[in-house]
């Protein structure tokens, strides 16, 4: 693929990019696909990356995420100069049931082989297997819904296919690195990349957003503890981070960052939070 040069008209790049390529991205996410592609060679018009809109518990908020696709995988693995090919994909036993009142009908496993060629003229096959229920993608949104998105309910094997490939391509190709793709990781949080790429927890396991109704209630006294310096911003933020109300919205992250400190100290404010 052909390197994109520092001498290259990023307006016009990412221009074409927020509007052809990824669509309503935002400037900043081409930013980083653009970036991204630069680092490793690759030509951003053929799109070899993917933008995933991701949840960062650390920064208690959405952020985009720029992560490589199944075609990625296959074109590092055709560099190599010792990839001797993939099977087809093996499909289990079709299942039917209601999840998140949703009729679903899925391949319960798929198992897929890639084959290498060693130095000793030996090919061997790393075998993958994947179950559709670890893999698929929740719709979420505000209900929090636990069934599949439109993609992964349309297209069951085939999305459950990529994600198999793609971990038989890591066991075989080491030289496609441990990042996971953007199959296996939509509708997953930012920390499962950091933490641990195999991670896939059940899909109910998302972040519930903190009530409306008990922060406002809770803000005046937030507002006391920070503004007579008894508690810091970074304080409350720490210990409403563990809260069992769930997590923060980027809204309500921004009113306790702006609350203001005295400049004189007052008493310290005592008792619990409600």
């Amino acid at each position: 693929m052909p390197q994109v040069k520092a001498g290259d008209d990023d307006k016009e790049l990412i221009s074409i990019l927020t509007s052809s390529l990824y669509p309503g991205a935002q400037v900043s996410s081409a930013q980083m696909v653009l970036a991204y592609c630069r680092a490793a060679n690759l030509d951003p018009m053929l799109k070899p990356v993917h933008i995933v809109p991701m949840w960062d518990g650390k920064l208690r908020q959405m952020r985009d995420v720029v992560m490589p696709g199944i075609g990625l995988y296959r074109t590092i693995a055709a560099r190599s100069g010792c990839y001797a090919g993939v099977t087809e994909p093996e499909f289990g036993p079709e299942v039917t049931e209601m999840i998140g009142g949703v009729s679903v009908a899925y391949p319960e496993w798929c198992k897929v082989t890639v084959k290498r060629l060693l130095s000793n003229g030996v090919i061997a096959e790393f075998c993958a297997v994947e179950r559709w229920k670890e893999n698929y993608a929740p719709k979420g949104g505000q209900e929090k819904s636990i069934a599949p998105n439109a993609m992964w309910l349309k297209r069951p094997y085939a999305q459950l296919a990529k994600c198999t490939e793609a971990q038989a391509l890591r066991k075989a190709m080491p030289e496609v690195g441990a990042t996971p793709t953007s199959d296996e990781m939509e509708g997953r949080s930012y920390e499962e990349i950091e933490v641990n790429p195999a991670a896939k927890p059940a899909p109910d396991a998302a972040p519930t957003s903190y009530p409306d109704a008990d922060f406002e209630k809770n803000m005046p006294a937030w507002e006391r503890l920070i503004s007579t310096k008894a508690k810091t911003i970074d304080e409350v933020l720490d210990t409403l981070a563990s809260s069992t109300k769930g997590a923060l919205t980027s809204e309500q992250v921004k009113k306790i960052k702006a609350i203001k400190v005295m400049d004189s100290q007052a008493d310290a404010i005592e008792g619990e939070i409600v």
